[in-house]
């Protein structure tokens, strides 16, 4: 076998990959420079307004709330106002209208186009200092040393940490190469001053933008985990409600598994077909007991024992109270309308919510009285579970919807197309209210 001879090509530029650390630092620089103050450096980036949803704002009325949205505006403004009177102030041979005007058109200008009011303040200070040469400060003119700092800052806020550090680099560049190439001998030299007292303005940004930046982790991942939690927390509710009604349906199964094979035993020489018909009921109730098997066996927990006794029903609600009433609970019991018995996943359902909404008021209420109220109406169950509130001097605050009780209670009921409210009462106590319709179950047809 003849081997192809391999070649090895060298891409056009390939040899960057070489290139020293120090090179390719001083590229990624560069590439952050253009990336930050000169790409769409004009680009119209209005200021929102303020949220008035904090713990002074939200008392506010409602025409004072919209006012209040625009105080970052406003403060923007007021700094311009004040900038350009400094700068009337300082004008030397400089007219005082265009002074003013050049100190204030950048301050505003950073409330729309941040990073553009960033150089039209760097342009503005080279032109009101040259225009009003003066023996009083160089490079920076009082009006321009005030205006420009508030520019920094309102666009270090507006934008990131790096356009931060590439604003003060450039302007201590600016006011290095005004000093040496234009300074004077009687000038007061301030670009030291200037680059002292932004650099410790634009680091206490900095940290602002990191803490800001962390407590909207933290917000996200809070708010992460509660949905994590109380999607696990929808689940296991689920599953629990699964297992339960297992023994459920599998009883049901079971009757007609047993009903299907002794069918043919009650009827005198009944026919062949008669017989392949129940045949085949049976084992299509043997086929759905098996799958349902495997199914508990999928949503079982590990440490899951089946029940030795069958699922609650209602007529087990007076041995619950019983309990309740042992474990310091005052609670009773009325019922409405004809008894009758329902469907065993209605009586399930009906008996575990009477069950949750006990537990949450010993856990929640405890001393509280409480009352269970059943109503068989037409078409469905009635249930009305309500607790005062504690004995307590202080009434407490209600958290009997912070747990996984009314999620459960929710599940329950949705799974039977009912009804479900459950809420805090005036009194300080909480109230469940719960519809299950039976009607299609109570069907004679």
């Amino acid at each position: 076998m003849t081997e192809t001879p391999q070649t090895q090509t060298t891409r056009p530029g390939g040899g960057a990959a070489s290139r020293s650390m120090e090179y390719r630092l001083a590229v990624d620089a560069l590439r952050g420079l253009r990336q930050d103050l000169f790409q769409d450096a004009f680009a119209y980036r209005p200021l929102p307004r303020m949220s008035v949803d904090g713990r002074l704002t939200g008392r506010l009325p409602g025409r004072m709330r919209e006012y209040a949205a625009w105080t970052p505006h406003a403060v923007v403004a007021a700094l311009g106002v004040i900038g350009m009177l400094v700068a009337g102030s300082h004008t030397g041979a400089f007219p005082v209208v265009p002074a003013g005007l050049l100190v204030l058109v950048p301050v505003l200008l950073t409330l729309v186009r941040p990073v553009g009011a960033f150089w039209l303040s760097l342009g503005a200070t080279a032109v009101s200092t040259i225009g009003g040469m003066t023996p009083d400060a160089w490079p920076f003119r009082p009006g321009s040393f005030f205006s420009h700092l508030v520019v920094l800052t309102v666009v270090a806020i507006r934008t990131r940490p790096r356009a931060a550090a590439w604003m003060w680099l450039v302007t201590g560049a600016y006011g290095l190469l005004a000093q040496s190439l234009f300074g004077y001998e009687h000038s007061y030299v301030n670009t030291a001053p200037f680059l002292i007292l932004s650099a410790f303005v634009l680091l206490a940004v900095t940290v602002w933008h990191v803490r800001r930046a962390a407590a909207r982790e933290v917000t996200a991942h809070r708010t992460e985990t509660a949905q994590e939690r109380s999607r696990r927390t929808l689940l296991e509710e689920r599953t629990t409600i699964a297992r339960e009604l297992h023994d459920v349906v599998a009883h049901h199964m079971s009757v007609v598994a047993i009903q299907a094979e002794a069918a043919p035993y009650r009827v005198e020489n009944p026919p062949p077909e008669l017989e392949k018909a129940f045949a085949t009921i049976r084992e299509n109730a043997v086929a759905a007991l098996t799958e349902l098997r495997r199914v508990l066996g999928v949503v079982r927990a590990e440490d899951y024992e089946a029940p030795d006794a069958p699922q609650p029903t209602l007529a087990d609600l007076d041995a619950l109270l019983a309990n309740v009433r042992g474990a310091g609970l005052s609670v009773e019991k009325v019922t409405t309308g004809a008894v009758r018995e329902l469907p065993q996943g209605v009586e399930l359902s009906a008996y575990r919510i009477v069950q949750e909404a006990l537990s949450n008021t010993l856990r929640h209420a405890p001393g509280a009285t409480a009352r269970v109220e059943i109503g068989y109406v037409l078409g469905g169950l009635g249930l009305r579970i309500v607790n005062g509130p504690p004995p307590q001097i202080m009434p407490a605050k209600s958290t009997h919807g912070a747990g996984h009780g009314i999620t459960g209670m929710r599940e329950r009921v949705s799974m039977l197309d009912g009804q479900i409210t459950a809420a805090a009462t005036d009194d300080g106590g909480y109230e469940v209210t719960v519809f299950l319709p039976t009607a299609q179950a109570e069907d004679p047809a």
